[in-house]
């Protein structure tokens, strides 16, 4: 039954592809005319075919993607975002909408909350998955009624959450989705929840095909929404204050015909108006059409009705001379934020069949609504404000006029309308928490990976398997051979080529071992090196060039904490030492692999910025042996877990290999400023440079960047180099000039970074100072740990 059905699904998919395939020329057309009639479409085009700037390209698993298609999604995801980002802080958030109002209301709206804000790619699968792989979400969020087809199957086959909240399907957009039922069947099953507004959508979704286990009710976003006044600096306000209007009448979000037969809304408005100031002159009319393109046709509409009014877009530059009889907000974002102004509120979309629009933000603000017939996309609110009486509603265009008139000759009716109005919206709060809820849920538990774009894809996996085969060769035999040193032995190692924490890690084990009265040794490859000698037993704090030892093992004998051991074969290295100084015990740097040395403990660490590397072997991704490896590890560490917040889901894949293993949480703190040339030492705190550039080589330079972000520290200027890389002098002074050219007083790097740099560094540096930053790993539950790792070694 399953495989039929997965069959099935695969059929459904191919047809929906063949079909794309054939409608790429409409939609190649349908570009073509947008961008005609309106030449800010064009700059949207690249987005949405998949390529993003490259500011938003992340280095690991982790991001939210969340799709809000235009303006009434956007706004009633605001409060979404602020609870996202208040929970997750060191999550990356990106937004995307599918219409120019959408973004341009984004731009306003979403500053602060989201790290990117994008255009939505089209649903075919090569631009789909090319922002897949850009962002790399753990968890994709839809926003009310978005399914597209091949990017909720690309989602689910990258292993990432999806959810669907606040979810909705209109009452004219269901009877034409039921035909295709069979469709959705195959879609919406990728959805790991589906979060619906009302009981009754909930049947919806499940009509068409959805889990019922999937789908919830959860409520409304708008029922959260918050009243916010006006951002102070807004001149809208103070155009009131001087205009001192008697009352004020706002039409929000009026509309164009959809149907023959159907009124203007604008003309309505106006029309009502010209007969409303007649016997109400202090009467002020705040105009707020829909869509900006409906600007400047409902100024001309002002000027035909001979209605002094004044454009908020001038505002901020020509405020007017005489005090005008209306107020045409001709711009994105700032209705919601100008209800409180209001005395009435006419909502559009309602005498058109537009559906209507949100009644719930003016009801917030306890201002009464007047509404024409048409409430579809809002049903179920509008059933229950009637049912309060907590809206006045109007059969037509004919009645608008007398509406407003009776709730202005009656401020008490109209303050008993706004009381009711703000009740009913009070009602049902919590919707926004329960979204939060299941997407905390979501990103705790899905840990996606990311495959490289089609053709190298199939290259890389065919090599992938040729890595994994010769690398279990090597395994077999150097478990064959290994030896047991005469002493107790400790391997911090990983999965992944790159940085992970290792250095750090392996002296704060040294240190904490000293702490405990043992005399520990640390063994390193030296990768890199150059130096006659194939072993080097050094004691600490020794006089010896990087060159000769290579940068991770000059940072072990510059701490001064144990003799080290430098070399290939680190058996001969640690009998080397033993011989050389009173060691108890030896801390093996890199070693999970190297397993020529037998060992008591395998500390091994997971970097939760990008855990296992891509998910696949190398060169397909980054793992130097499968995940299963994770089973011989004796003590999991997860590092960098400060700045990101896929811990809790790394925690579950690791039990999915290793049930035992008891797994501990650590981070890198910094502790000081060095300045390269002269040593001094800096606290933390004291920021011995106003602005700085950034440099540096690590397996994962995004580790330093969001280190420089929690201090504080936005770089003028960024750049990054392969690990391990050695600088000569024509790049210091490339960097050098960059970052004077960004405006740049200093340069800033790691201590790895300035161990690796050139001899004589400071001449092509010029006059500009470089500091490296000095940190040391933190575990928590620090002594658990090294009671774990003692009791291990026994």
């Amino acid at each position: 039954m399953k495989r039929a059905k997965r069959l099935k699904t695969k059929g459904i998919y191919f047809l929906f592809r063949v079909l794309q395939a054939f409608g790429l020329p409409v939609l190649l057309f349908y570009f073509l005319f947008r961008g005609l009639r309106n030449r800010a479409y064009w700059h949207s085009l690249p987005q949405r075919f998949g390529f993003l700037p490259r500011s938003f390209r992340q280095t690991g698993p982790g991001a939210i993607w969340l799709h809000a298609v235009s303006v009434g999604e956007v706004v009633a995801c605001v409060e979404l975002l602020r609870r996202l980002r208040a929970e997750l802080p060191h999550t990356s958030i990106f937004v995307s909408t599918a219409t120019l109002a959408g973004r341009a209301i984004a731009d306003q709206k979403l500053a602060g909350l989201a790290d990117g804000l994008f255009f939505a790619p089209v649903d075919y699968v090569f631009a789909v998955r090319r922002v897949l792989r850009i962002l790399q979400p753990s968890v994709v969020v839809v926003a009310e009624t978005e399914i597209w087809p091949n990017l909720f199957r690309e989602v689910q086959r990258t292993g990432a959450g999806l959810t669907l909240v606040n979810g909705r399907i209109s009452d004219r957009a269901f009877p034409r989705y039921q035909p295709f039922r069979w469709f959705f069947a195959a879609v919406l099953p990728a959805a790991d929840s589906i979060l619906t507004q009302t009981d009754e959508l909930r049947a919806r979704f499940l009509a068409l095909g959805a889990p019922p286990q999937r789908v919830r009710t959860t409520g409304n976003f708008k029922y959260d929404f918050a009243a916010r006044p006006a951002a102070p600096g807004s001149p809208v306000p103070a155009l009131l204050e001087w205009v001192k209007p008697a009352q004020v009448w706002m039409a929000a979000s009026t509309m164009p015909p959809a149907e023959p037969g159907d009124p203007d809304e604008d003309d309505v408005v106006i029309a009502a108006f010209r007969n409303l100031v007649q016997r109400h002159p202090g009467l002020l009319l705040i105009l707020v059409p829909r869509k900006p393109e409906r600007f400047e046709l409902a100024a001309q509409k002002l000027d035909a009705a001979a209605i002094r009014y004044v454009r908020r877009s001038r505002l901020d530059h020509a405020p007017p001379a005489t005090p005008p009889q209306a107020l045409l907000l001709d711009t994105i974002g700032e209705l919601s934020g100008l209800f409180f102004l209001a005395d009435v509120v006419f909502m559009g979309g309602t005498l058109a069949h537009r559906g209507g629009h949100n009644i719930l933000e003016p009801a917030f603000f306890a201002k009464p609504v007047i509404t024409g017939p048409h409430m579809e996309n809002f049903q179920a609110i509008a059933d229950e404000f009637r049912a309060a009486d907590a809206v006045l509603e109007i059969a037509g265009a004919a009645e608008l006029a007398a509406a407003v008139e009776r709730l202005i000759a009656s401020p008490a009716e109209a303050r008993a309308i706004g009381e009711r109005a703000i009740a009913c919206a009070q009602l049902r709060g919590g919707a926004t928490a329960r979204a939060v809820a299941e997407i905390r849920a979501l990103h705790t538990s899905h840990l996606p990976h990311y495959r490289p774009a089609i053709p190298w894809y199939f290259a890389a996996r065919a090599l992938s398997r040729l890595w994994e085969w010769g690398g279990q060769k090597r395994f077999e035999e150097a478990l064959r051979g290994q030896r047991k040193v005469d002493a107790p032995v400790i391997s911090v190692g990983n999965l992944t080529m790159g940085g992970t924490g290792k250095t750090p890690c392996v002296l704060r084990v040294t240190e904490l071992l000293k702490s405990r009265g043992h005399r520990p040794a640390i063994l390193t490859r030296g990768y890199k090196r150059a130096s006659p000698e194939k072993h080097l037993a050094l004691a600490p704090g020794a006089t010896v060039s990087a060159v000769q030892t290579g940068d991770e093992p000059q940072i072990f004998i510059r701490s001064g904490l144990a003799p080290v051991g430098i070399g290939a074969d680190r058996y001969r290295s640690a009998m080397w030492l033993r011989r050389e100084f009173d060691v108890d015990i030896m801390v093996l740097d890199d070693a999970f692999q190297h397993v020529r040395v037998a060992r008591d403990v395998d500390i091994v660490l997971v970097d939760a910025l990008n855990p296992y590397g891509g998910g696949e072997l190398f060169p397909l991704g980054r793992l130097r042996e499968p995940l299963s490896a994770l089973a011989r590890a004796s003590v999991i560490l997860i590092t960098r877990a400060d700045l990101s917040g896929l811990a809790p889901a790394i925690e579950k894949s690791v039990r999915r290999w290793n049930a035992e293993a008891p797994i501990f949480r650590a981070y890198v703190e910094p502790q000081a400023w060095v300045r390269n040339d002269t040593g001094q030492v800096y606290e933390i705190g004291e920021h011995p440079f106003a602005q700085a550039a950034g440099f540096c080589a690590l397996g994962n330079p995004q580790s330093f960047r969001r280190t420089l972000a929690r201090l504080g520290i936005e770089p003028a200027g960024w750049t990054e180099f392969e690990d391990h890389h050695r600088y000569r002098p024509n790049e210091l002074r490339r960097i050098a000039a960059q970052a004077k050219a960004a405006g740049a007083t200093a340069l800033v790097t790691t201590e790895k970074d300035a161990i690796n740099l050139c001899e004589g560094s400071g001449h092509p540096l010029g006059s500009l100072p470089l500091y490296w930053l000095k940190v040391a790993m933190r575990i928590e539950r620090e002594d658990d740990f090294v009671n774990e790792v003692l009791r291990r070694v026994g």
